[in-house]
């Protein structure tokens, strides 16, 4: 991509909403898993041939042709690899399921058949792998959901080794005024399975999982907030990482307004897609295709892209021929609550 495309869409008919929110990331905000494609190990026989991706505030979907152009049949490692997780900041993480181990729901076809796949999970702290360490004191690599509740079922013996050992820390107690613990270990997992591909037959490989939506009640785009000479830095950044134009800004302030509150109940979706992994196959993309869709025609959105086009009142498109990526994707989706 040689220059980037907002793509907009404004409207001023949603509904208000009153609230008194702040940037507070700890507070109100939760960061999005920046997902992306297959990633193959690198081979200079396997080409892809087009690659159709849709993503929506509620599902990411990818379909893959793929060509082996060589003489003979080729079986590649291909991997899946969802987002390290840093548990010290796991709170403010938006998980799309409350599955410990297929945190994105993630599911996958060849040629329209399911698949299975081998998930992988371990768990680093300090750059030491403790993964043996918390299984054999029976604590969940990835504590969401109701096995967070675990935590404070073990043994305390349990609990005083894991706290001297820096896997857990207490933070706070809960209404019964027993401890309450937090993980300290980074999660690393990965979606692993082998495909061949016959000499000189497309093989078209589609998966699926659920959106991480990263979400803030509150924007620093918001007028109120962007003219603030401690903010310029961060403005600057959402400029950078959206391709923010300055009809997207007018569009935030006739639905925000200027005031330093946020009146309005201004709410801001982010989403991340890892496209740079498309760069490891055997030449470029030949047929690039990417749809966004917003969800509601009363949100506006902003992503960086070359010949975007609006295909309707929430979807807009790129396509690209001899497509290499050389940036990931960010988008930036804003409205009222």
């Amino acid at each position: 991509m040689k220059r980037y495309f907002a793509a907009l869409l404004a409207t001023c008919a949603a509904a208000g909403w009153d609230a008194g929110a702040s940037l507070s990331r700890a507070n109100d905000s939760s960061a999005e898993l920046a997902v992306g494609g297959l990633v193959f190990t690198k081979n200079a026989d396997v080409s892809i041939e087009s690659e159709d991706l849709t993503i929506t505030p509620d599902t990411v979907t990818v379909r893959y042709v793929f060509l082996n152009q060589s003489a003979s049949p080729v079986t590649l490692t291909v991997a899946f690899p969802l987002p390290d997780i840093d548990l010290a900041d796991g709170a403010n993480v938006a998980f799309p399921t409350g599955d410990p181990v297929n945190f994105v729901g993630f599911s996958t076809k060849v040629d329209g058949k399911p698949i299975t796949f081998t998930i992988n999970q371990r768990a680093t702290l300090d750059n030491k792998d403790v993964t043996a360490t918390l299984r054999d004191m029976g604590i969940p690599l990835l504590p969401i959901g109701a096995r967070q509740l675990k935590i404070n079922e073990l043994s305390q013996q349990t609990r005083d080794r894991a706290v001297a050992a820096g896997l857990l820390l207490q933070s706070g107690t809960n209404d019964k005024g027993e401890p309450l613990y937090e993980p300290t270990w980074t999660l690393k997992t990965s979606v692993v399975r082998q495909q061949t591909f016959p000499p000189g037959k497309p093989v078209a490989v589609e998966h699926r999982y659920r959106t991480s939506v990263g979400l803030s009640f509150d924007s620093v785009l918001r007028q109120g907030l962007r003219q603030k000479k401690g903010l310029e830095s961060e403005v600057q950044r959402y400029k950078t990482n959206y391709c923010i134009l300055d009809d997207f800004l007018r569009s935030i302030d006739r639905l925000a307004g200027a005031d330093e509150a946020n009146k309005a109940g201004i709410v801001e979706r982010r989403i991340s897609y890892v496209l740079k992994t498309g760069a490891n196959w055997a030449g470029p993309i030949k047929n690039f295709h990417l749809v966004v869709d917003k969800g509601q025609p009363d949100r506006i959105v902003s992503f960086c892209g070359d010949g975007v086009k609006k295909i309707s009142s929430t979807a807009f498109e790129l396509r690209a021929s001899d497509f290499t990526p050389t940036r990931d994707l960010n988008i930036l989706i804003v409205s009222r609550r």
